[in-house]
């Protein structure tokens, strides 16, 4: 089966954009388009389906064509929260996970975290450059769903943990590519 086929992605917007004044993330214009625009344009080729993990604006986010899926945990208690719900959702092998204020994401993100899992025989891949790992930025696979649920049902809540206790394999890219825009000065030409 072709890769798109077998990935799902899920564009993480649910948070409630704290560094960015309280902002919708997804929402915000970056270069004349809103932030999601980016992301969604790079992973539709990508992916077999993408669904939007939101708690606020979903009319708006659901203007996009896409399934949105708000937080089923309450509280806003981080990405794993969309993560956990994305899982829910989906019906492929896989989940692509990727944060909205990323808009430079690679072209052959999901065919290449596919293939370093499918060959490391591995849960979990994660984008990393040559300084780090970019933790918010994994395919995992959909099998994993119960792991997290228990991992979340325990009041854990951080991604880095939660991706430590999985096997893992990682795979460089251009740093470029995860620039990510958190903070109003980001957008600052």
């Amino acid at each position: 089966m072709p890769a798109p086929e077998r990935v799902a992605a899920v564009m993480l917007a649910g948070g409630q954009g704290s560094r960015m004044g309280g902002a919708d993330k997804g929402l915000i214009d970056y270069q004349g388009r809103p932030l999601i625009e980016w992301g969604l344009a790079v992973l539709a080729p990508q992916v077999g389906e993408i669904v939007i993990s939101a708690n606020r604006n979903l009319e708006r986010y659901a203007a996009y064509g896409y399934r949105v899926l708000p937080d089923t945990l309450p509280g806003f208690p981080g990405p794993l929260a969309g993560v956990f719900a994305a899982l829910d959702a989906v019906t492929t092998e896989w989940l692509l996970v990727v944060p909205c204020d990323t808009p430079h994401l690679p072209a052959d993100l999901a065919l290449r975290l596919l293939g370093a899992a499918q060959l490391e025989g591995v849960p979990l891949a994660m984008a990393a450059d040559d300084a780090r790992i970019h933790h918010s930025c994994f395919l995992v696979h959909t099998g994993q769903r119960d792991h997290l649920a228990d991992f979340l049902a325990r009041g854990e809540r951080a991604v880095r943990r939660w991706q430590a206790q999985l096997s893992s394999a990682t795979v460089r890219f251009d740093a470029a590519a995860f620039a990510n825009l958190n903070r109003p000065d980001d957008f600052s030409p």
